[in-house]
């Protein structure tokens, strides 16, 4: 699945999740994908906890994530109203 369509899958709305960054369709937040992976959780084990998400919803956060620390150094800047490629413009 290419960048694109798995940032597709990431929603930061700011009337959902106080408009924190999630999957889509849920109110999972990236940042506790993330955090779990992080901890050393498979990804197998995530989505057993999450059956809601899908394998490429855990990609996405990931992408997300790295396309954070790509084009803004870790600082995300939202701009409601607008998908996830405005959304995350340099500074």
């Amino acid at each position: 699945m290419a960048d694109r369509q798995l940032l597709s899958r990431v929603r930061v709305d700011p009337t959902i999740c106080s408009g924190r960054p999630h999957i889509r369709g849920t109110r999972i937040h990236i940042a506790v994908i993330l955090d779990a992976l992080s901890r050393g959780l498979s990804p197998r084990q995530v989505l057993n906890h999450y059956p809601v998400l899908k394998r490429d919803d855990l990609r996405a956060a990931v992408e997300y994530a790295c396309k954070l620390a790509r084009e803004n150094g870790g600082i995300a800047v939202l701009n409601p109203g607008r998908g996830i490629a405005e959304s995350l413009q340099l500074r």
